[in-house]
């Protein structure tokens, strides 16, 4: 008996454990900027696209993307994975809307995401990257 209980015990103790390591927070617009930025810059886009406001066209400039940091120099990609995100300004359209001015200490080249509340969670609206709206 005591041997099923230590088992038991176990496995929840695993369950819970590895069950964390997978949320991202999205509670707060500059949460997930920096999430979704720093996933990207690193390459991890299993991480990233949790933070992604998942419509067709964002997808389409997401796969982009992946693609584009697939066929990157090595060099390059390394220095994008070591960068720091520097937030230069977040600016709150509306009580839904938000927009976060950075760049990286890598190519210190000015860029924007929107970010847009869904169902209380904060997520990046990738395609206005590219196209504005």
């Amino acid at each position: 008996m005591k041997y099923s209980l230590l088992i038991v015990t176990f496995f929840i103790f695993i369950a819970v454990g590895c069950g964390n390591s997978d949320s991202v927070d999205k509670s707060y617009p500059l949460n997930s900027g920096r999430g979704f930025i720093e996933a990207s810059l690193k390459g991890d886009y299993v991480k990233a696209k949790k933070y992604l406001l998942q419509d067709s066209t964002n997808m389409q400039y997401f796969e982009g993307l992946k693609e584009f940091n697939a066929k990157m120099d090595p060099v390059d990609r390394r220095g994008y994975s070591d960068a720091n995100i520097i937030i230069d300004s977040s600016v709150a359209k509306s009580d839904s809307v938000d927009i976060i001015y950075y760049t990286n200490s890598y190519k210190n080249k000015p860029s924007k995401i929107k970010l847009v509340k869904k169902n209380n969670d904060w997520l990046v609206d990738f395609k206005y990257t590219f196209i504005g709206n």
